[in-house]
């Protein structure tokens, strides 16, 4: 494995000098590329002026001016941040108050969660639990929370023969209902979802319609509804949160990775007042925490990126981009016999391999073909993030793309390239 040295702006450089054009931002992570003087700038500044404060004894300007520039700019509900250092820090946040919230209410027989399959929502138990990827859960399975999973809302393999987008969604949303009914509403705390599946699926957004049906019974057999925009939100899909392109606000989101652009470990949990209310007027606590939430470098860092993102300049240029960059992946693989499927939003794309595009059929899992990709696309310079266990967690490889935000076009065209010549020398 390569040693990283450097950073210039969408490239990382090792220490032999090679350059890698980041087209996956590490793990969607890296959205205002490896150079950012700004963001650098900013966590300098609080460096020199206090490194870290205990949030068991101290708030700090950092963290109090970045709770409260997310609040504006977060979806209309979502009124309280509980920061936290990453992503599965940020899920088992969500879950632990959903669970509260109903203590609270006096809904203690409420225990159970439900997702969907080949979602990932992190690699502590309980996001584990919560997530579908049956690979990564095998081994823990015993340890995990109770969760059941529906269906995903993934169209390239799920709508049938003549059945509209529309109607798929609603097929697909009415499982939620399904298993509901099955498990008894009221033992069931909230459904938990990507509104674009990132790392298990390969940006994969939902259909229209879909998120809204799911807020709808959501709301009738009052569960809450969690988003984990952990991956897809921050501005990867062309918007802050991703969930604004649904046209819906979650009861609880989740959000890392982007909010730091790599410059620090952070993430952060969103609420409604509904439920923070409901625990100020009850126990008065939350019962939750870790040492560095609100690490105050960690908070300046978010703030710097959160305030690049808030601009009015930077998200419309994601939206542009990734337009652009779609634009040319369909140029150069549409009718490429392997690539079943071009997708995703903004800049959150996924390619899905396929053996044979009429049949959709994936490749011999044995064959390893996304370590492949990503050894010859690291051969060739490029960091890209391939993938396997797509159907299933077993069958199907895809390969995610989310790089920077500052993409030229020169650079979508040494992407596109790059990855071409990957997946040509390793394709069997």
């Amino acid at each position: 494995m390569p040693s990283a040295d450097t950073g210039d702006g969408c490239y990382i450089i090792d220490r032999n000098g090679k350059r890698y054009l980041d087209a996956c931002g590490g793990a969607a992570v890296s959205c205002l590329g490896h150079s950012d003087e700004t963001v650098k700038d900013a966590i300098r500044l609080q460096l020199e002026k206090l490194p870290f404060a205990h949030t068991g004894f101290f708030t700090t300007d950092a963290a109090e001016s970045f709770a409260d520039l997310m609040v504006a700019h977060a979806p209309e509900g979502l009124d309280k941040i509980y920061p936290v250092s990453g992503g599965s820090e940020a899920v088992e946040a969500a879950l632990k108050l959903a669970r509260q919230y109903f203590l609270e209410r006096g809904e203690p027989q409420r225990t159970r969660f439900i997702a969907r399959r080949q979602s990932y929502h992190g690699n502590t138990l309980g996001a584990l639990s919560t997530g579908g990827n049956a690979w990564r859960r095998e081994p823990f399975a015993p340890l995990m929370i109770d969760t059941s999973h529906i269906a995903p809302c993934y169209e390239y393999r799920g709508r049938e023969d003549g059945e509209s987008q529309e109607a798929y969604g609603q097929r697909v949303a009415d499982e939620l209902e399904t298993e509901l009914q099955r498990l008894g509403p009221e033992t069931v705390i909230g459904f938990v979802a990507e509104p674009v599946v990132g790392a298990t699926l390969g940006a994969v957004p939902a259909v229209p319609g879909y998120f809204k049906r799911i807020r709808e019974i959501c709301d009738r057999y009052g569960i809450l509804l969690i988003l984990d925009e952990v991956m897809c939100g921050m501005g990867r899909t062309g918007t802050l949160f991703a969930c604004e392109q649904d046209g819906i606000v979650p009861d609880i989101a989740t959000v890392a990775k982007g909010l730091g652009a790599g410059y620090q470990p952070v993430g952060a949990m969103l609420c409604s007042s509904r439920i923070y209310d409901a625990i100020e007027s009850g126990s008065g606590f939350f019962q939750h925490g870790h040492t560095y939430i609100g690490h105050p470098m960690a908070m300046a860092a978010a703030k710097a990126v959160l305030t690049r993102l808030t601009d009015g300049k930077t998200l419309p240029t994601v939206a542009a981009t990734g337009e652009t960059l779609l634009a040319r992946l369909q140029e150069q693989f549409s009718q490429h016999p392997h690539i079943g499927d071009i997708r995703g939003r903004g800049l959150f794309l996924g390619l899905e391999l396929v053996s044979d595009r009429c049949s959709k059929t994936p490749f011999d899992p044995s064959l390893k073909l996304h370590k492949r990709i990503k050894a010859a696309a690291m051969d060739a310079g490029l960091m890209c993030y391939p993938m396997g266990g797509t159907i299933d967690g077993r069958q199907g490889d895809h390969i995610l793309l989310a790089p920077p935000f500052i993409l030229t076009e020169d650079q979508i065209g040494e992407l596109a390239d790059k990855l071409s010549d990957a997946i040509g020398a390793t394709l069997p």
